[in-house]
Formats: C-alpha cells, structure tokens, sequence
C-alpha cells in the first residue's frame, strides 16, 4: 500500500481501520475471485426502473436497455464524448472485427491471449474487438507525424466492445460480454511527455466520474508499475497518490508482464464487496513499434510512439451499475435513493388532482418542457395517494399535485424528493434552481410518452 506521502507498507503491515473498501480492494485483487454467488442489489433496481434486463434470446452478458436506460445511457455517453473532446481528443469510429491472421494481430494474441469471440467468413478468420486499440492503432499507422504534432489524441466510443467473459463472472450492469467503452488513445513522443499527459488525463478521469454522481469516497485506486518504472518516476507516481487523497492499492513488477509499464485505475466496491474497475490508463511501450506507429522527431529521425490508453469514466454499463448500488446502499441506510437530477428519466410529473385540472396542467408541462426539463402527466385515474406513491418509486425528483389552490396561484406547490419539503416557489425560481443543478450537462428529451395514461405497463 502507498500512503499519500509516499510510504510503501506491505499489505501484511498495513492498518485498514480507517480504509475499509481499500482492504476489500486488497483481498479482491489477491484473491482474484471474480465469480458472484447471488445477484447483487443493482440487478433487482434495474429492472424495477425499466432500466435494462437480460436478453434470453442473445448470449450472455447482452443486454436490453428499455426506454428509460437508454436515456440515461445516452446522455453519460454523449457527457463522456464532450469531456475528452474538449480535453483534445479526436473522435474517430472503426470497425467492429479483425482478421485474427493479421500481422499485428498475430503478434499481439502471441502475447497476450484474449477472450474474443470467433467468426469464420469467407476464408478469413475474424474475431470481435475487445478494446478501440487495433482500430486506433491501424489507424494511427496512416498518419505521417512529427514530433510537433504529439501528443495527438485519438478517441473512440465503442457500441460495442466484446469480450467472452465467463458465464459465473456475468451479473447485471457490472461484468458484460458485450458493453459501451469510452476508449482515448494519446501518442506521445518520450516517456517525459507521457508521464506529463497521464497527469492531465487522472484529472480529467477524477472530474468526469464526479460529475457522473461517482465521488472520491465511491472508489479506491490500484496502480501497478515495474520496478525501473518505479525508481525513473517515483516523484510523479507519488503526486498520483496524492491526487487521489488517500493510500492505494500497488501492484510493483521487478519486469514488464505485460505491454505497459505503469496502470492506474479507480475500482468502485459494491454491496457484496466486489471490486469493479471504472477510470484506468496506461503507459503502453510496446505497440507503437507493433503496430509500425511512427513520427519524426526533433533530429529527424523516425521514432515509435509511446501510446496511453485512458477511459476516463470506464464502461458506460458499469457506471450505471455503481448509480444503482449506490442508490441501493442509500436505501438501505434510510436515505432516499436518486439519479443525478440531469441523468433522471423524468425530472418533473404534475398530477392533476381530477380531470378539471387537465387542460392546466397540459399548458404548465408545455412551459416546464420548453427549458429542457423532462416533465411528465399522470393523468390516470387513480387516487391522488398512489399517483404520488409511485412518482415517489421512479425517483422523480419534483412532484407537482394541481387542484384549484394551485391552479389559481402565481407560484408553483412543489414536492422536493431531496428535502423532502412541500414549498411554494416562483415559476421563473423553479426553473432556475433546476437548470443550476443540470448546467454544463446534455439534455434529451422524455423517452416516453408524455402522459402515463398512453405508457405501456412494463413487466418485470
């Protein structure tokens, strides 16, 4: 373990009293049991907010996504995508498969054999990607470079990457064989320039999961390094640590076992003490030269890149697994569970105290939606009670009940999720105080009809 000043302490050694989801990282990673034994509390969520299910009719490890997930998969997607963009990151799209007999595919499984799944077409053996590297890679090979142009950021986010993850490790949103990754590839020109660029990524990595709702307390950090590694940048290892805030989890080899020399990553703990990685990044060394990646540089001499490998938030799926264990973790301490206001399906219902209201209540979700709020109707006919008991089951964070008092007056009467406060507020005060809460953020529409009277019951 290396604590914030730079102390290695053996695992053996260490006093975990004040660090326990880092113990349990620690035990995981020794152990490295990846199979679960009962589903974990995000499983059941998922399905009771229409989120996703399993999907009988694919392989395992595939996923259906209803309405509702897909909204909020498409906006952490799309937030993702303008982070690394603005970061400098050049999004570009490849293919799905490979030829397996490709020389630098040949190369790269000779060394590191991979789950993939197979294809035979046509005489060629072909194989599913499992990462954006080859694509990227392939793709940088094309480029004439020089040093001046380093580093250049390449950016992918793959629908889909696959990897044949065995079936007792499939559970949920957590381990998938087939799921969304935001992969940035940077080429760099020296390993001083490298160390430099993984900085500036581990801040972006640290603000993106913050603003996805997963803060420094939901995760702890492995790093693993070689030794020479170790000894050549210590003093910028350290201010990683430091970074973080709190000890790490070190993994030190005394040579390279794989293509990098130095891996971070921030692994999030769930209700079962499974440790799952979000945020990594790599230093790789080797395959700018397997893949013939090359730049001139400042004597004019051809040179292989050094390539990091960063996702700034993980896998799409996996982050809506660590909302929804998050969620299930406040419920069960007796805090009301919620999405990130911006990521919730729907952000506002009114419910018209009787069908008087409806032509009201029509008019007032007209001007709520036109600020880019998601707001919905419960027009069925059910009691007042239930309506708010089931807004209350879907999260919704505001609740607007219309009778004649409300109808007749200037302000809005708002149910707040949050506070749990009923509280008058002006119109234009509403608005505001969502919009502060969603800035900088993108937005989409309901996924769904407007008023629950025309939704389908979803079955679960």
């Amino acid at each position: 373990i290396m604590s914030t000043d730079g102390t290695m302490t053996n695992i053996a050694d260490f006093d975990f009293s004040n660090h326990k989801k880092l113990e349990i990282l620690a035990k995981y990673e020794s152990a490295k049991q990846r199979s679960v034994d009962e589903p974990p509390p995000h499983v059941a969520l998922m399905k009771k907010m229409g989120i996703a299910d399993y999907e009988p009719a694919s392989d395992s490890g595939n996923m259906r996504f209803y309405p509702n997930g897909r909204l909020i998969k498409s906006l952490i997607e799309r937030y993702v995508t303008d982070r690394v963009k603005e970061y400098g990151g050049y999004e570009v799209e490849t293919p799905i498969m490979y030829d397996s007999e490709h020389p630098s595919m040949v190369s790269y499984f000779n060394r590191f054999p991979a789950r993939q799944y197979n294809i035979d077409s046509e005489g060629k053996k072909l194989f599913l990607r499992f990462a954006a590297c080859f694509g990227q890679f392939l793709m940088a090979n094309q480029y004439q470079m020089s040093y001046k142009n380093l580093p250049y950021r390449l950016y992918e986010l793959t629908r889909y990457s696959f990897r044949r993850e065995q079936s007792g490790e499939l559970v949920g949103l957590r381990r998938l064989r087939a799921f969304t990754m935001p992969d940035c590839h940077a080429f760099c020109k020296d390993m001083e320039q490298a160390v430099d660029e993984i900085k500036v990524r581990f801040d972006l990595s640290q603000s993106v999961l913050d603003n996805l709702g997963i803060d420094g307390n939901d995760y702890d950090m492995a790093i693993r390094f070689t030794e020479d590694f170790y000894n050549e940048n210590k003093t910028s290892i350290e201010e990683l640590v430091k970074k973080h805030g709190k000890p790490v989890l070190v993994e030190m080899w005394t040579e390279k076992f794989f293509y990098f020399v130095l891996k971070w990553e921030f692994n999030f703990i769930d209700n079962l003490g499974k440790a799952s990685a979000l945020s990594t990044d790599q230093i790789d060394v080797e395959n700018g030269d397997r893949y013939g990646i090359e730049f001139i540089d400042d004597k004019n001499t051809k040179q292989h890149p050094i390539i990091l490998h960063n996702s700034p938030s993980g896998a799409i799926e996996r982050i809506i697994y660590a909302l929804l264990e998050k969620a299930a973790k406040d419920s069960k301490e007796g805090r009301k569970p919620q999405f990130p206001l911006w990521l919730a399906p729907t952000q506002v219902r009114i419910i018209p105290l009787n069908a008087e209201f409806d032509e009201f209540c029509k008019t007032l979700c007209e001007k709520i939606s036109v600020n880019n709020i998601r707001v919905d109707i419960d027009d069925r006919n059910e009691s007042i009670g239930k309506r708010i008991r089931e807004a209350e089951k879907e999260w919704i964070r505001y609740i607007l009940v219309i009778g004649q008092k409300e109808a007749n007056s200037h302000n809005l009467s708002i149910r707040d999720r949050k506070t749990g406060d009923v509280r008058e507020i002006p119109f234009d005060d509403f608005l505001n105080e969502i919009n502060e809460q969603t800035k900088g953020k993108p937005f989409t529409g309901l996924n769904l009809p407007k008023h629950l009277s025309k939704r389908p019951q979803l079955m679960v």
